[in-house]
This record gives structure tokens, C-alpha cells and sequence, in this order.
């Protein structure tokens, strides 16, 4: 059996290598011998660098890198831009593709000193909640191989939970870091809107998008945060202003905590037992901790699924309507007569199921006589939820729910069906449609001989990272779900 890594938490690591006790060498090489052993099965990974995340990891010793990531090996979702390798957003579509410059993330994350170990597997084009829909593989959970990591950043979360990397980053366009982190039994935050830069992260839906990390410990997600949290010029939904420090106060527990309880979040259907016992049980933790429970309502909770099912599709087919076999992506090699055709059977070479029924379904929605009712109304019940949720954190700090319905499916579970697929999504797409802030910890496991694990989701308004990673450490600290980690061989 594969040892386990000496640290295996980014907070731990970083204390290890500042106190000498290991090197970003022996840290790196650690990672990728538990690369080459386990991704196989795993499958988390589209590429590895490992002769890059060595050189890095040997200027750090060196002392030329540093930074608060100074020699901690992470992996990204294959969705942002890197000048190194290839970005394919695991489609047929971008197989090839080279990015010409970095992302803005990727920038920040090496200017702290952070070791890219590679680029992890995604649902193509970020569209999906299991990573079933990735042109190139299907993702496996680590907890049990023959169960879904959750999507669309599943590969970013199986390398995490099988200790392929000591963090990653993910995007989250309607709970696709939260969801998997559910799933993979980790730490997983969605940011606010504009509190980190989307410059080189490939477009899935522009006004929903949102580039976030994955850590074992809140810690651990509060620093990758720091590192790439800020303004950037180059994306004009960046917000100005300084970020905050999320680690300096993180371990002060919130005094006068208020937990708002939505009635919508507590009549959902389709909710595991299991699920619910869990979050209600870690409610009572809160309860426990000094903090009031109120009720709060969302009322127009009940149209997130079918507002975002408008609203992303939509902002899909635009973005990728650049995809062509002309100007971007993948050309046919087959004989064509004229432009149309070339387009056509570009695109359909190119593109997966999925993608192509979100874009047929946002390029209807947008058509003469539709686009009114269907977008323009849309975006209207898009301002009640975001009114919705100004009201209830005028009573509360923070919202709990569960942050999936259930644990982790089997593989083709749900792929033959859409709309089961879509509806794994019902307690996260309502936070990217109001742009505030979402984090997932883990709050328990299923009964079972393989044991998945289960995430509590805690919303908190725009910019409020700083509270609700505090009432997010709060109940890891008082629980040790976030210890457990699978066992593969």
C-alpha cells in the first residue's frame, strides 16, 4: 500500500516546509509518486507537468520563489488558461488548444510560490454535476471508485481526496466546486462575484462564473483564497478594493451567530434521509456553539433550477458560438460544401451531448419572440432571488442547507437523465443567480460498508468570505469530519 503523504493539509505543509522539516522537493516528488500509483484508477488528471512542478519546486528550496504557497503542490481545473501545456476543457472541441499567456489565477498562484502539479479533468466545458460528460474520461470518487466525484470540477476534487495535490482550484458556475466537495468530503468555496478575477478562465456562462478552492481544512481554502483573491483590470466584473485577510481572525468564533434555516431548503424533495440528518445534526452543533437558529424563506427558491437553466444556457450559446472550426476549435477534416457546412460539422464533431443541448436550448431562449419570455423573465426572477436573499441575511449571518441532495451516485446513474442530473444542483444554483458567497465542509457519512461523505452548504451575503469562513471553522472545530480521508491502495 501507497504510504500516505507526510502532510496532507496545505496549512500543515506550509508550516512543515517553513520549519525545515521537509523540502517543496521531497513534497512534490511525494505527490507525484502518488500520481503515477493512483490516477490511473483516480482519473483526475487531463495532464501533469511533473519535470515543471519539480523545477518550481526547486526554486523554492532555493529560496528565488516564495510566497504564502512557496512549495505546495496544488492542481487546477483544465478550464483556466496556462501558457504551459494544453487547455481543453475536456472537449474534443479544444483537444489541442495552447494558451498564449496565463490566467490571472494561475499568475497569482505562482507569484506565491504554489507548485502546479497539473490540470485536472472537468464535464465538458464545465457543464455538468458529475464529470460523466467530459470528452475525455470520467473522473472516479476516491472514497468508492464506483461512484461519481461530483461536477463540473470533479477532477479537481478526486485529486485533492485521493492526495494527489495538497489543494486545487475549481470554477463554480451553479455549485460546481461546492457540489464535488460534497461529494469528495472536502472543503469547497465558492467566492462572490468579482472577488476573484475570471481573466483566462474559458467561458462557460460570463454573469455566473466564478473561480474557487478546494482545501481539507477551511484553513486550507482561506489561504488559497488569499493568494488569488483581488482586482483585476483585465476583468471588468473584478470588484476594486483590498481583500481581506481571511486567515487572521479565522479561528475567533463568531459571538451572536445567527443560522437562518430556509423553509424552501427544508421541503425539498428528493433529499436523502441520510442527508438531512446530517445537516440537521450539524445545526444542532451551532445550537450548541451559542448560535441562534432562525427561520428565515426564499420564496422564490422554487424557480432557481428553471432560472438557471434559461439564464447559463443562454450565456452559453453566446460565448460559445466563437467556436467555429474557423476562428477557434476543432475543423472538420471531412469534405464540406460552403461555410455552413464546415460550422456545422465542426461544431458537431467538437462538441458532446451536453453541450450541445445547452446551446440549442440558450440559442432557442434567445430567439425572436422568445427571448422575452423565456431570458428577459429569467432574469427578473434572477432579482427576486437576489432580493430574496437580502431579506433573510437582514435576520441571519449565514444560511445552512445541505449542499447536495444525496451522497455520491454511481456512474451511470444519472447520465441517461438530464433533468435528475440538473436537479442535483437545487441547493446551489440560487447563490451564483444572487452572486454572493457558498462554502461546503463535510458534516458526516452515510452508513454503509463504503461510507461517502456529506456537506453541509453555508451561504453569506456579497463579500462576507471573512464570516462565513469563520462560521464555516467554527463547526470544523468542533467536529472531525474534515480529519477522515479514503484508503486506496
Amino acid at each position: 500500500m501507497l504510504p500516505p503523504l507526510p502532510f496532507d493539509t496545505l496549512t500543515a505543509a506550509r508550516a512543515a516546509l517553513a520549519a525545515k522539516q521537509t523540502s517543496a522537493v521531497e513534497l512534490t516528488k511525494a505527490v507525484l509518486a502518488r500520481v503515477d500509483a493512483l490516477d490511473p484508477a483516480v482519473k483526475a488528471y487531463v495532464s501533469t507537468y511533473p519535470e515543471r512542478a519539480l523545477a518550481v519546486a526547486a526554486e523554492v528550496d532555493a529560496g528565488r520563489r516564495t510566497g504564502v504557497l512557496a512549495g505546495l503542490p496544488i492542481a487546477v481545473k483544465d478550464n483556466l488558461c496556462t501558457s504551459f501545456g494544453t487547455t481543453t476543457c475536456s472537449s474534443r472541441m479544444l483537444a489541442d488548444f495552447r494558451s498564449p499567456y496565463d490566467a490571472t489565477v494561475i499568475q497569482k498562484l505562482e507569484a506565491a510560490g504554489a507548485v502546479i502539479v497539473g490540470k485536472t479533468n472537468l464535464d465538458e466545458f464545465a457543464m455538468g454535476s458529475s464529470t460523466e460528460n467530459s470528452a475525455l474520461f470520467t473522473s472516479r470518487n476516491p472514497w468508492d471508485t464506483s461512484r461519481v466525484p461530483g461536477g463540473s470540477s470533479g477532477g479537481a476534487a478526486a485529486a485533492l481526496a485521493a492526495g494527489l495535490c495538497l489543494g486545487s482550484i475549481g470554477s463554480d458556475t451553479g455549485g460546481s466546486i461546492r457540489q464535488p466537495a460534497s461529494l469528495c468530503g472536502l472543503v469547497g468555496l465558492k467566492p462572490t462575484y468579482g472577488r476573484v478575477s475570471r481573466y483566462g478562465l474559458v467561458a462557460f456562462a460570463s454573469s455566473l462564473d466564478q473561480v474557487g478552492p478546494f482545501g481539507w481544512t477551511v484553513a486550507d481554502a482561506a489561504l488559497l483564497l488569499q493568494a488569488m483573491a483581488g482586482n483585476d483590470p483585465r476583468d471588468s466584473t473584478s470588484v476594486r478594493g483590498d481583500v481581506p485577510d481571511y486567515l487572521a481572525e479565522l479561528d475567533a468564533p463568531l459571538t451572536g451567530l445567527r443560522v437562518g434555516i430556509a423553509k424552501e431548503y427544508d421541503a425539498a424533495e428528493g433529499v436523502d434521509p441520510q442527508v438531512r440528518a446530517a445537516v440537521a445534526a450539524a445545526v444542532d452543533v451551532y445550537r450548541s456553539l451559542g448560535a441562534t437558529v432562525v427561520d428565515v424563506s426564499l420564496p422564490h427558491t422554487r424557480y432557481g433550477i428553471a432560472a438557471y437553466y434559461v439564464i447559463a444556457p443562454c450565456e452559453a450559446s453566446s460565448n460559445l458560438a466563437r467556436y467555429d472550426g474557423v476562428h477557434y476549435g476543432h475543423r472538420t477534416a471531412e469534405p464540406v460544401d460552403g461555410i455552413i457546412d464546415l460550422v456545422s460539422k465542426s461544431r458537431a464533431e467538437g462538441f458532446g451531448d451536453e453541450v450541445q443541448r445547452r446551446i440549442m436550448v440558450g440559442t432557442y431562449a434567445l430567439s425572436k419572440g422568445y427571448g422575452e419570455r423565456l431570458y428577459h423573465n429569467a432574469l427578473r426572477v434572477r432579482a427576486k432571488i437576489k432580493a430574496d436573499f437580502d431579506a433573510a441575511f437582514a435576520r441571519c449571518d449565514v444560511i445552512a442547507s445541505p449542499t447536495s441532495p444525496t451522497a455520491a451516485f454511481k456512474v451511470g446513474e444519472k447520465s441517461a437523465d438530464p433533468l435528475a442530473m440538473y436537479l442535483a444542483d437545487v441547493f446551489t444554483v440560487t447563490c451564483n443567480i444572487a452572486g454572493i458567497a457558498g462554502v461546503s465542509l463535510p458534516c458526516g457519512f452515510t452508513a454503509g460498508e463504503k461510507p461517502l461523505p456529506i456537506g453541509l452548504q453555508l451561504l453569506g451575503p456579497a463579500f462576507g468570505e471573512v464570516n462565513l469562513l469563520r462560521a464555516a471553522r467554527m463547526y470544523e472545530a468542533a467536529t472531525d469530519w474534515h480529519t477522515r480521508r479514503p484508503v486506496l491502495s
